[in-house]
């Protein structure tokens, strides 16, 4: 009995709800026509009849109120009051759309989607009289087709509309690439705040309800025109900045190819002269001062290639196009050889070199040649610093903190300032330094040896005193790195 007698009050309250809908749809009509009436007997200079056409506007007013006035609908008779007065407050402040970021003289589209033909009359006609592009569609579905066929800038959509409302229809549009970013502002004769808030949720730019108040409407949508217009300005300039972007990879990558394919074509005639170079002193006949120059331009053309194989490799270590040929090495053997290898380099500077190579250390897996290759160029480096008469240390012991073994050369030259300390491994640090007027190294021997130690798992560092000479460390792990 009781379940029955809810059932029937419910059923009551919609049938109430549903009559003040239908209430309300002529009369916001008779209000929205009343209005534009008394703006076009202004603009036409006829203000004779603004009073008569006030009257027909008060009443419609009057009568709204007295509907929206009893029983349940009275939240919304007070939020319909406290919206005219906002309107009227709205009305004295806001006179022009807020277009700041619209370009001058852009045609803008709008779509005015209501099953309602007044409804949708009105509305056109005061957006046109505002200088916009208006077009119509009298349900979800032709809107949504109207939206694939045509751009448009913003669209004002009503909520309680047959077969597809438009709560639907904001999802749709807000699902579809195409249309997501177009702003979306509801238009309904529902007050409640659960209304708005699920428009909001769903993406909508803002909600006005019926009467619309005309500048109140001419405000709102100069706002979200205005959003809107800003945003894809910023879209644009963001695709203007990877387009550029794009171009200038597009231009350092042939740049890059360009001097690989250089330095690369270098290689060749450059060994060449140094083989016949290196004939040529074994052919005899040539005095002191001729064997002098000969070993001069080969020693030159050596650095040169160095210098060459250096650029290579550190390309293609940074570019991941090099692997490691990995073997079991022993620490004192791969001492003996960088040695050997800078032996020539020692005797000529006068310069004296100390060995000291931990008892029993383990072998340990790496590339045999970048390794070598590594000690090669920080010996070099070290005897290029030093002067006449020095001494180079060169140290290979546990580290005993971690399961590494750590190779160090020390040197007694000019030492490096400290500021260079982070960047004297990078290729542009090099630069940095000579620009500077501090010749810290040629080519990219100390960029080599941190791309290779680092490739194996271990890490270079070095520590130096102006005027005390420097200490370069490295790192390699005793297992094999991932």
């Amino acid at each position: 009995m009781n379940h029955s007698k809810a059932t029937e009050e419910d059923g009551s309250s919609m049938l109430s709800a549903e009559l003040v809908h239908d209430l309300l749809t002529p009369l916001n009509q008779i209000i929205g026509y009343a209005e534009l009436l008394v703006e076009q007997a202004q603009d036409e200079g006829q203000p004779g009849f603004v009073p008569d056409l006030e009257k027909i506007q008060n009443a419609g007013q009057n009568l709204l109120k007295i509907i929206n006035s009893s029983g349940k609908f009275k939240s919304i008779a007070q939020s319909n009051e406290t919206r005219q007065y906002q309107n009227s407050n709205v009305a004295k402040s806001v006179h022009t759309p807020i277009k700041s970021n619209i370009p001058d003289n852009t045609l803008i589209s709008i779509l005015v989607v209501d099953d309602n033909d007044m409804n949708r009359d009105i509305l056109l006609r005061r957006l046109t009289h505002d200088g916009y592009r208006v077009k119509t569609s009298d349900s979800g579905a032709s809107a949504l087709a109207s939206v694939r066929e045509e751009q448009f800038d913003l669209i004002l959509l009503d909520i309680m509309m047959p077969e597809m409302d438009g709560y639907t229809v904001l999802q749709m549009l807000k699902a579809e690439e195409q249309t997501v970013h177009i702003p979306v502002i509801m238009v309904s004769a529902l007050t409640e705040t659960e209304s708005v808030v699920r428009c909001i949720e769903m993406g909508a730019d803002d909600y006005l309800y019926k009467p619309i108040e005309p500048t109140l409407l001419r405000a709102r949508v100069g706002l979200s025109l205005d959003r809107k217009f800003a945003r894809d300005r910023e879209i644009e300039h963001y695709n203007q900045l990877q387009h550029h972007y794009k171009q200038l990879q597009e231009f350092e990558n042939m740049q890059e190819d360009l001097k690989n394919m250089i330095v690369h074509d270098l290689r060749t005639p450059l060994t060449s002269l140094i083989t016949g170079m290196r004939t040529l002193q074994q052919m005899g006949d040539l005095d002191s001062l001729q064997l002098e120059m000969v070993d001069i331009s080969v020693s030159g053309g050596e650095t040169l290639l160095g210098m060459i194989n250096d650029l290579l490799d550190v390309e293609k270590m940074e570019s991941g196009s090099i692997s490691l040929d990995y073997s079991e090495l022993d620490a004192q053997q791969l001492v003996a050889s960088a040695t050997l290898q800078v032996g020539s380099l020692l005797q000529n500077e006068n310069l004296t070199i100390v060995t000291q190579i931990a008892p029993s250390l383990p072998l340990f897996p790496g590339d045999e040649s970048k390794l070598r290759r590594v000690l090669v160029n920080l010996l070099g480096n070290a005897i290029k610093f030093t002067p006449a008469g020095g001494t180079l240390t060169l140290e290979a012991k546990l580290e005993s903190s971690m399961p590494f073994i750590q190779f160090c050369i020390s040197d007694t030259g000019e030492g490096i300032p400290q500021e260079a300390f982070e960047r004297i491994f990078e290729k542009f640090g090099q630069v940095e330094s000579r620009k500077a007027g501090r010749k810290m190294s040629t080519g990219l021997g100390l960029t080599f040896c941190k791309l290779a130690v680092e490739a194996h798992g271990g890490q270079i560092s070095v520590t130096s005193q102006q005027g005390s000479g420097s200490s370069f460390c490295f790192t390699i792990p005793l297992a094999r790195a991932a």
